[in-house]
């Protein structure tokens, strides 16, 4: 129960961390309903999953790497070069018009909606090193076996969607009482946000760590 249990406490620790994610999703149910925060949710954990197996099948590659100032460099860049990109895009993009008469919300495709989740989270440097701490300091250095580490990651992952969809279900719930103008703010702000946080990455790539 104690493997549970940490996994529970870091899944919460991620879900609370007000990043590009928890815009992504919040963006998205209120413009768009729950089925599609969903879908890009499902992007997000798709990503989360693939970083886990990395890291933990190949434990002495990844932590070649992400020692590397080079990789720092590059994953820093071209992270915050595409957060950039995106919240630009959202900026400057209108949302789509619904009618509150209607049960439905117009919806991206979901491609384009798993895309954007698993690109927003592939892209941040911080969940690869996430992950690399969490796996060197709790897995491995705590001898988890394979049925130990599996339990722990589900875990994690487990915390993370439910949260996640709580979050789309709120976002849903609030979608309920804005006007146009308000989503036309929220889709603003959301995409300023990302814009802030590719901003913050280059700096710590170029002027921090340089």
């Amino acid at each position: 129960m104690e493997v549970v249990w940490e996994g529970f406490k870091l899944g919460l620790l991620l879900t609370v961390m007000v990043g590009p994610i928890f815009f992504a999703i919040i963006q998205t149910g209120v413009e768009e309903g729950f089925l599609a925060a969903f879908i890009v949710g499902l992007g997000i954990w798709v990503s989360d999953l693939l970083y886990i197996l990395f890291v933990y099948f190949g434990i002495s590659y990844a932590e070649d790497l992400v020692q590397n100032q080079t990789f720092t460099y590059i994953t820093g860049s071209i992270g915050g070069a595409i957060l950039i990109a995106i919240g630009i895009g959202i900026m400057l993009s209108k949302p789509p018009v619904f009618d509150r008469s209607k049960t439905s919300k117009p919806r991206s495709s979901y491609l384009n909606l798993l895309s954007r989740g698993f690109l927003i989270n592939t892209v941040n440097p911080f969940t690869i090193f996430f992950w690399f701490s969490v796996t060197s300091t709790m897995v491995v250095h705590d001898t988890f076996n394979h049925a130990q580490a599996t339990l722990f990651f589900g875990t994690i992952l487990f915390t993370i969607i439910c949260t996640d969809m709580i979050k789309a279900l709120l976002a849903k719930r609030i979608s309920n009482r804005l006007t146009q103008k308000h989503i036309e703010w929220s889709r603003k702000i959301t995409g300023l946000v990302l814009v802030l946080f590719g901003l913050v990455l280059l700096i710590r790539v170029f002027v921090i760590g340089s």
